[in-house]
């Protein structure tokens, strides 16, 4: 099988496995994943689900995080890791958005990146979830299952988002990523990966 039709199958088959393509983090709100989701950096997302009712409850808009006091913020973080940059970097990119994009999102890869703390995986998600266009987020989990199924041969995020946007079709590549991820906590995990029971076994080149 050539890659593209790897990565075909890959799609199809964890689209039968998990066919809620749904994304891990707990959010109401697109501020609120762009948030949850710079949390979720060196963190898991269970951990970030368990903190942002609290730290949402309190700061309910834009312009209420844009006018926080950092430190004030990293009380509701602290347990997430790496707080006191995680806070700056909260209300760091409200006030950016409020002053330079009209207090909106953006909605562009090169736009979310000028943000404090928001890099390609991040701002991948929001172009994804939120604006529905294709995406390719390059988690953990993402490398690792393309690195096993053969697609890629690099653990660099930037490579494989670039090798994956050019083999996945683009309607399909952001719930591929959901579904990774998915995959990659249920089956595939690092350590002992479960390949007797992996829908992608019969053309995994780790389990072949």
């Amino acid at each position: 099988m050539t890659k593209k039709e790897i990565a075909l199958a890959a799609v199809l088959a964890l689209k039968k496995e998990y066919p809620d393509a749904l994304c891990s983090l707990d959010y109401s709100s697109p501020l609120q994943l762009l948030i949850a989701a710079r949390l979720s950096a060196q963190c898991t997302d269970a951990r970030v689900n368990l903190v942002t009712p609290a730290l949402f409850d309190r700061y309910k808009t834009m312009r209420d995080f844009a006018g926080a006091d950092p430190d004030e913020v990293a009380k509701y973080i602290h347990s997430c890791g790496f707080y006191a940059t995680k806070s700056k970097d909260i209300v760091g990119m409200c006030r950016m958005m409020i002053e330079d994009f009209g207090g909106e999102l953006p909605s562009t890869l090169d736009d979310l990146t000028k943000l404090p703390g928001i890099g390609r995986k991040t701002a991948n998600l929001i172009m994804g979830d939120v604006y529905g266009k294709p995406a390719v987020v390059t988690d953990t989990h993402m490398i690792r299952l393309c690195n096993r199924l053969g697609l890629v041969t690099t653990k660099e995020p930037k490579k494989v988002e670039d090798a994956m946007r050019k083999l996945l079709p683009p309607e399909e590549s952001n719930d591929f990523c959901h579904r990774t991820v998915l995959h990659g906590r249920a089956v595939c995990s690092a350590r002992k990966p479960k390949c007797d029971e992996c829908c992608m076994k019969e053309f995994c080149r780790k389990c072949i």
